[in-house]
């Protein structure tokens, strides 16, 4: 049996990234892209947790189709765990990169905690609710000052020791084997038969049951009255 799973994404990257890592299983990946026009969820919540599983069960309620999401961010300690959940948008609604990496550089001024790490969670939920959570984290450190020209977001300035470089002067090769969504996926493909039985058995539950017919064996229709 294949399931068709929706990504709640228009990201073509990550319709093509999530095909290539299912490749082996017997499931059909599609995007918003493949449907008519679904409302944006607001990202509302006060953790990963929350917004990536309110964006899967939306998706998967509308469309009536197991759905996935994830969401992401880079947590502080010494800001108290910002940017957090504000990460895309931690200078303002319409902040660039940039924008958002000056203001964190601002506020680590002066500390010397500059401890940080992403983290993404994903969320595959069914229509009738019930889902499945995966979490994924990676430990760095703020840098000074920004370095490194590949990556996007707080690329430049997430330092991983291990490597000794910041993000955005790593591979993309050399990130994938370590980032917090990397981490994320493959925990869930390390267990991906088991998600296949867990999504089999879910969606029969919410299927509506048959009717017993033999409630009827015992009725007389000759004889009922008009």
């Amino acid at each position: 049996m294949i399931h068709m799973i929706v990504l709640a994404t228009r990201n073509q990257g990550k319709v093509r990234e999530m095909r290539e890592i299912l490749r082996d299983f017997p499931v059909e990946i599609r995007s918003l892209n493949d449907f008519g026009p679904i409302p944006e969820v607001d990202e509302d919540g006060a953790t990963f947790d929350d917004n990536a599983y309110k964006k899967a069960a939306f998706t998967a309620k509308v469309l009536g189709l197991p759905a996935m999401a994830d969401d992401s961010g880079l947590v502080v300690p010494a800001l108290h765990g910002a940017p957090g959940v504000h990460s895309a948008r931690y200078a303002g609604k319409e902040a660039a990169d940039r924008d958002n990496i000056d203001k964190l550089l601002r506020e680590m001024a002066g500390l010397t905690d500059r401890r940080a790490a992403f983290e993404c969670v994903i969320s595959l939920a069914v229509p009738s609710g019930p889902a499945l959570t995966y979490v994924g984290r990676c430990e760095g450190e703020i840098a000074p000052a920004p370095s490194g020209g590949e990556g996007f977001g707080y690329d430049p300035v997430f330092y991983y020791p291990p490597f000794g470089k910041t993000f955005a002067e790593l591979s993309m090769e050399e990130k994938n084997r370590v980032s917090h969504r990397g981490a994320a996926l493959r925990e869930m493909v390390a267990e991906f038969d088991k998600v296949l039985t867990w999504l089999r058995l879910r969606l029969a539950e919410a299927k509506a049951p048959k009717p017993d017919h033999r409630q009827f064996e015992n009725n007389d229709w000759s004889e009922a009255k008009s």
